[in-house]
């Protein structure tokens, strides 16, 4: 096997990888690279960089809730009106109720999980479409939010806006950098080191077939690259600013989420049954229970979004939310997500958020209007997913099919739950 060869199957891992695999990786990298010559400079200073975090992790959040019901077969419409729902309860406890800041972030996530489960029973064991019992949602939360704020817009003190509005404090001797942001920066690089070495070590005692040592250091340089030039961006902003608390929370909720959905059972359960119900419930899947725990886990992110807004804009009002659906449904079908269900990663929608977040970053440095920023993100998402199924169609390669693999571990994927023989559950199987 030649060296190039071994570079294409095994540079990202997997025993079938090669760099089409990663089309959406290439248009995001190729997205920083056009905005960076156009704005001569201005993408990846430091400054911008924190501001996209800060402005974009909601919608990046709304993305892994989404992703999960996307991925069971269903959509959510509420989501934006859930979130501004949320901000304006919450909002109305600090101020008049003089609610301390940690309880109100406590109540928000209990009224996103209330919401969740109002409309997890009406699609799990009423059986109402999603579509129809978030799109009634949509409207009543929407209402609700202007009923209890009364339209206007509610202040929220000054703690709780650190979640949205703050960053990493600075700690430590004077190195011209953000250290805590430094130390992250390491522990990721130390992280990514020993999940090779788990890999690798996981392959061998399985007797698979192992990448060549070159084409793993190659592997291990380039993230090493990525890792620490985001360090060094995110540390070295203007005195006072570096990574964001809610970026810190994106990439808790990243790692937490694609850990549950491809290393667990209840993660390998959603891929059933959005690939077939049936299938999966006839081979002991709890469906009603999947559907109902995956409507409230999109309510509950929705809530903690919506939290996050309001700390950022420092004040809870009647058009918060608004469009939050479409950004987040766009960024998951961007990111690789099948539309019938059972296919899709985390990680893909994380890089589907990230393509139109910059995309819209970079026209708004340029002073592209608003008109155009919306007609171009709506080209870019209806000519992503048509050139996908156009390539379907013809039998040629898929980027929707191809990017739900772009992360995935070295080692073999976990065993699918048991199921009746079905090409569309051993595919889910195998996205997760």
């Amino acid at each position: 096997m030649s060296r190039i060869t071994d570079l294409q199957k095994n540079l990202f891992g997997g025993t079938t990888s090669n760099a089409r695999q990663f089309g959406m990786i290439s248009t995001l990298v190729a997205i920083v690279l056009l905005f960076q010559i156009w704005t001569d400079g201005l993408t990846l200073t430091s400054g911008n960089l924190i501001a996209v975090v800060s402005q974009y992790s909601y919608i990046l959040i709304l993305a892994i809730g989404m992703l999960m019901v996307i991925v069971a077969g269903h959509i959510d419409l509420s989501v934006g009106s859930v979130a501004a729902f949320t901000g304006i309860v919450v909002a109305k406890a600090m101020q008049e109720y003089d609610l301390p800041w940690p309880l109100g972030i406590a109540l928000g996530l209990l009224v996103g999980a209330a919401i969740g489960a109002w409309q997890g029973f009406w699609v799990a064991y009423i059986g109402v479409p999603a579509f129809i019992v978030t799109l009634a949602g949509m409207l009543l939360f929407r209402g609700g939010n202007q009923y209890i704020g009364n339209a206007d817009t509610v202040p929220v003190p000054e703690g709780f806006r650190k979640i949205g509005a703050g960053f990493l404090p600075e700690v430590g001797p004077d190195t011209g950098y953000n250290n805590l942001t430094l130390l992250l920066g390491v522990t990721a690089c130390a992280g990514v080191l020993w999940r090779e070495w788990q890999a690798r070590q996981t392959r061998r005692e399985m007797k698979a077939d192992l990448a060549p040592l070159w084409v793993t250091g190659i592997r291990l340089a380039v993230m090493f690259g990525v890792i620490v030039f985001a360090t060094l961006r995110f540390a070295g902003g203007r005195i006072g600013t570096s990574l964001p608390i809610s970026g810190i929370i994106l990439i808790v909720l990243v790692l937490a989420y694609s850990h549950y959905t491809r290393n667990t059972i209840g993660g390998r359960h959603i891929y059933a049954v959005g690939g077939n119900a049936r299938a999966a419930e006839l081979s002991g899947v709890k469906l009603k229970r999947v559907n109902f725990l995956v409507m409230m886990n999109m309510s509950v992110l929705a809530a903690l979004a919506g939290m996050i807004f309001v700390a950022r804009s420092s004040a809870s009002g009647p058009q918060d939310g608004l469009s939050w659906e479409l950004d987040a449904i766009a960024a998951v079908f961007i990111g690789g997500a099948a539309v019938s269900g059972g296919l899709g990663t985390v990680s893909g929608s994380i890089v589907g958020g990230l393509v139109m977040a910059l995309l819209n970053n970079g026209l708004q440095l340029e002073g592209v209007g608003s008109d155009m920023v919306q007609i171009i993100k709506g080209l870019v998402l209806l000519l992503a997913v048509a050139f996908d199924v156009y390539n379907k169609s013809q039998g040629r390669f898929s980027v929707i099919g191809a990017l739900t693999r772009p992360f995935r571990r070295d080692d073999p994927a976990a065993p699918a739950p048991p199921a009746a023989p079905n090409s569309d559950v051993d595919k889910a199987g195998i996205a997760g």
